[in-house]
């Protein structure tokens, strides 16, 4: 997604590295987003700043960067995230959400990161990895060399055995794992022991793109079997196949607390414990101004960005995202099975108007993007919406007729004796997300759609997108990376992709898609990516809503956390500022 913007991989520690997109809800709640910022203070605006909130620069880091000499020792750090698990293994499909990715991040391995705003290098953590080497390119040969330190919190060594075991349940050689992506290490041969068991050498038998992004997350051996893979980290973290920083002391889908490991060979983590609690955006917001919790990413509306910045010692850091929100048709479910009611629904759609919702009092100005792979900031970008996709209720009509849809006197189409009826599920308890709710069954009344609204706790929204329990979703992706588009192609519209929850998609797009991440030249890469992606996008199964900042509220003097474009800082050097 946005080149100059960071992925959701979480919103304040390194996480690692991936090809793939991740899913983020589309609340105000952005439950791990970085992104750059812009506002004055250079840090961010104090809660003393009353002036109006300027748009941000895409390319500066806000997020209170400090070196470790000017962190102090001990303390506590508590933030909220709206929904903890219940799928730990963030490299299954059901765990890969942004709220997994933020909780991985404090104990699982953070093997690589970039260290600038727009990402043009991957480094490599020395904690985990001394040193990469790509030992030829035809065939594509790399060679890793492993801290002789690193060890899983069981004891097991972090060796060459770990990065197999990645390959082999990312793959997609083996059906039974249930993964988001297989970009990237479907293109490997073997992965082998070198010189030693710390030594890892991986042979590609096709060419591959996104090479540096692999083996993050890392998976632990022990872990392989595929019905634990899938299912065996629900409700347990499985603190002894961790190996970071911190170290699960307790964990509940209310409550996640983090301890320094004492098994942790890098720089001991400033912070003596981490506490993440489960709060939908009202209590999450009420606590931050009660003082229960240092920090909140449910800002993204206007009263709550007012709100927030009257907290006495508050610090508003906000900025372009890496996210992109977009509406989900459930193509297997009720009339959305047919592509002329999907095709209708979108141009009933009018995403200007619910645009203006969504960011009513924020000063933010951003059209509708084209794409959800590409940022409108990246090189190659392109609108790949159909013309025929633009709204018009006229047209949304005239395509009902044409599938033998007449007006009934309900002021509803019907077929065949039956009304045409969608539903449109929205999460949480944010006022916004309920006024955009209806805002869409207002749309859909005026072209002769009927529209239920449905009401979730935002604690279920993984659950509810992975069973596709809905007909209507509106979600997000997350980048985490510059280049997530080459793994997000097959991953977001592949026709066998468990993360295509659309369940459009066919062969024809597939084979394009595939190819994206199989070659080296960027702008062969962007023009497949944008050929196969207009032809998804004129399946009517998804599309891309709007490009939103992320606006985040910290305690005055916490330090490397926040807004930072791809930039990430590790978990151990956060905490509070001398």
């Amino acid at each position: 997604m946005k080149k100059t913007n960071a992925g959701k991989l979480t919103v304040f520690a390194a996480a690692a590295l991936s090809a793939a997109m991740l899913l983020g809800a589309c609340g105000a709640k952005s439950a791990g987003s970085k992104s750059g910022v812009n506002s004055e203070p250079a840090a961010g605006v104090e809660s003393s700043y009353t002036g109006a909130l300027p748009m941000p620069k895409v390319d500066e880091r806000y997020d209170n960067p400090q070196p470790r000499e000017n962190v102090k020792d001990g303390g506590t750090y508590t933030f909220s995230l709206s929904n903890i698990g219940p799928n730990w293994n963030y490299a299954s499909n059901d765990g890969n959400t942004a709220y997994m990715a933020n909780l991985w991040s404090f104990y699982q391995p953070a093997i690589s990161s970039y260290d600038t705003v727009k990402g043009e290098k991957v480094k490599y953590n020395p904690d985990y990895i001394t040193s990469v080497k790509k030992v030829s390119d035809k065939p594509l040969v790399v060679q890793y060399n492993l801290n002789p330190k690193a060890k899983w919190n069981d004891g097991t060594d972090i060796d060459y055995t770990a990065f197999k075991a990645t390959w082999q349940a990312l793959s997609g050689k083996n059906k039974e794992y249930s993964v988001p992506s297989t970009e990237g290490y479907d293109c490997i041969k073997s992965v082998e022991q070198g010189s030693t068991p710390k030594q890892v050498v991986v042979t590609y038998e096709k060419p591959c793109a996104t090479w540096e992004l692999l083996f993050a997350p890392l998976v632990h051996p022990k872990s392989l079997d595929p019905k634990t893979f899938n299912q065996g980290w629900v409700n347990n973290p499985h603190n002894e196949w961790g190996a970071g920083p911190f170290m699960v002391k307790s964990a509940t889908e209310e409550q996640v607390v983090f301890v320094r490991n004492p098994k942790w060979w890098g720089k001991k983590a400033k912070l003596d414990k981490v506490v993440i609690k489960r709060m939908e955006d009202v209590a999450a917001l009420n606590a931050f101004k009660n003082g229960e919790i240092d920090s909140i990413d449910a800002v993204g509306t206007s009263d709550n960005i007012k709100a927030v910045r009257k907290v006495k010692d508050a610090q508003l850091r906000y900025g372009y995202s890496t996210k992109i929100r977009v509406l989900n048709f459930n193509s297997r479910a009720g009339a959305l099975k047919s592509k002329a009611v999907r095709k209708a629904v979108v141009q009933a759609f009018n995403v200007k108007n619910y645009n203006k919702i969504q960011f009513l009092g924020m000063n933010w100005k951003g059209d509708q993007p084209g794409s959800e792979l590409v940022s409108m900031f990246q090189a190659g970008y392109k609108n790949n919406l159909p013309a025929e996709s633009k709204y018009s209720v006229a047209n949304a009509k005239k395509t009902l007729e044409a599938d033998g849809y007449k007006m009934g006197k309900d002021g509803y189409y019907e077929k065949g004796g039956k009304t045409l009826e969608v539903s449109f599920t929205f999460f949480g308890d944010d006022s916004t997300q309920a006024s955009l709710a209806k805002a869409f069954q207002s749309m859909m009344k005026e072209a002769g759609i009927k529209c239920n609204t449905v009401n979730k706790p935002a604690s279920k929204f993984a659950k509810t997108v992975t069973s596709l329990d809905f007909q209507i979703l509106p979600m997000a992706w997350v980048s985490s990376s510059p280049l997530s588009f080459l793994g997000a192609a097959s991953q977001l519209y592949n026709s066998t992709s468990e993360s295509n929850f659309a369940g459009t998609g066919n062969k024809e797009i597939d084979a394009i898609f595939a190819k994206v991440g199989k070659t080296y030249d960027y702008n062969e890469q962007i023009s497949l990516s944008n050929k196969a992606e207009a032809m998804a996008f004129a399946e009517y199964g998804t599309i891309p809503v709007s490009a939103p900042p992320t606006y985040q509220a910290y305690k005055k003097g916490f330090a490397n956390a926040g807004p930072s474009g791809y930039a990430s800082v590790y978990v151990e050097d956060m905490g509070w500022q001398k």
